[in-house]
């Protein structure tokens, strides 16, 4: 049988073999956390703590600020030692809540789990929201939003993005072989809120031990199917994902409801399922620690607010000494020059490399080649689009769909020439979103 894919996209190294076989390991922080008030689309959470505080593991400590923001929770015990700016992984400096770790643990009394049959669809929805669940993915948009559509009734599919397309992450691997049992839990609690939908779980071919134990543990649920995906980056791209499982394309315009689509990755759906039949709010994630700089590249179970710093000391430092530092993945992270940075609901990787490739490029001209249109998944031109950018040409870029870009990477990744397509594309883009904003 044919894999589920898309047209377009690229074949990169992977980089997977470095962690997938290391369980997840827990993560205990040993100095100060920091909790940007920025780690979701939308507005800043605000804090409700003050300095001097004590606050206790699971305690709310900034709350949403509108509609589209999120809460944020304590995940240690400790003193509020400050709130003030401290830089992220952008390199922005963001206000945030530091707190001293008291290194006790101690946890608030968690409320009583209400039975799920006891729950209606509006009772679902406010827990994820109280939460603070966001995209896990990276994106970090609040999920209780895409749990609402307008019309919930025309949702056709609840797609689980199993894909983990990215070069070198495993976490997602990871979580789907030791909780499969959550993650179908929490793809149940999501179905439950569409009384039309069925479930997928979508997952790349290159984990077949995956896809096995899925099927497995899904024979007997009519709802819930699991479909193999072709590998190949940017698989797991929310559209090209919704083109490859269902044959339906959306674009930059619209959202996944438009297509009668929910998409949500897992780490998004096991929070789901911890914060339902669990009680409990997000304050994990699963951070992969990798590179042929690093000495023992690792799966991670971290607190939110953690320091990178921490993270290399546990995968046993650098073997060598690092050229590059990527925060996610090498085709759509974050390059960063300053560990002393905290994890936050969307860190999915850090990526230390003993060769920075693209640094040592030099970009020459065109040569009319097409790679890049023929590897790119958005179906535009990026030689084109890279064109109107350089020359600040923002009628043509608008002409020739610049907004179609998903910003994946593949035409800098095939171009012979080296020019960075990407880059120049992404920042003329992010020039007509702003522009859009202030309309």
């Amino acid at each position: 049988m044919a894999k589920l894919t898309f047209i377009g996209g690229i074949h990169p190294y992977d980089g997977k073999d470095l962690s997938k076989d290391k369980p997840i390991r827990e993560v205990l922080p040993k100095g100060d956390l920091v909790y940007p008030l920025s780690q979701h689309i939308g507005a800043p959470a605000n804090p409700i703590v003050k300095k001097g505080d004590r606050v206790l593991t699971g305690q709310k400590i900034a709350e949403a600020s509108g509609f589209v923001s999120s809460p944020i929770y304590a995940t240690v015990s400790g003193t509020v030692k400050a709130i003030e700016p401290r830089r992220v992984v952008t390199g922005d400096n963001v206000m945030s809540i530091v707190i001293e770790n008291d290194g006790l643990y101690e946890e608030v009394e968690w409320p009583e789990v209400r039975p799920f049959e006891e729950l209606t669809r509006e009772d679902k929805i406010n827990i994820i929201k109280e939460a603070g669940i966001v995209g896990m993915g990276g994106a970090g948009f609040p999920t209780f939003i895409k749990l609402s559509p307008k019309e919930p009734e025309k949702i056709e599919y609840v797609i689980v993005n199993c894909a983990e397309c990215e070069p070198y992450l495993t976490s997602d691997y990871r979580k789907m072989l030791e909780e499969p049992d959550k993650l179908i839990g929490g793809l149940k609690v999501s179905l439950s809120l569409f009384e039309n939908a069925r479930g997928i779980l979508a997952v790349e071919d290159n984990k077949p031990d995956c896809i096995e134990r899925l099927r497995e543990m899904t024979k007997d649920e009519p709802k819930i199917a699991v479909k193999a995906l072709k590998t190949k980056y940017p698989q797991g791209s929310e559209r090209h994902l919704i083109f490859a499982v269902t044959g339906r394309a959306i674009n930059s315009s619209q959202l996944p409801a438009d297509a009668g689509c929910v998409v949500n990755n897992v780490d998004t759906v096991i929070s789901i399922y911890n914060a339902v039949m669990k009680g409990r709010p997000l304050m994990h994630r699963i951070v992969t620690v990798t590179g042929d700089a690093i000495a023992e590249p690792c799966n991670f179970k971290v607190r939110i607010g953690t320091n990178y710093h921490e993270l290399i000391e546990e995968a046993g430092g650098f073997k060598t000494p690092p050229v590059k530092i990527v925060s996610g993945g090498p085709m759509m992270g974050f390059g960063i020059f300053d560990l002393d940075v905290p994890t936050t609901k969307t860190s999915s990787a850090l990526l230390c490399m003993t060769k920075d490739d693209v640094s040592a490029m030099e970009p020459s001209a065109c040569i009319n080649c097409g790679k890049c249109v023929e590897a790119c998944p958005g179906r535009v031109v990026p030689r084109l689009l890279a064109d109107c950018a350089e020359h600040y040409d923002e009628e043509g870029f608008l002409k020739n769909n610049g907004m179609e870009c998903c910003e994946c990477g593949c035409c800098s990744y095939v171009c012979p020439a080296k020019r960075p397509l990407t880059q120049v594309i992404k920042s003329m883009r992010k020039m007509q979103l702003a522009k859009k904003k202030k309309k």
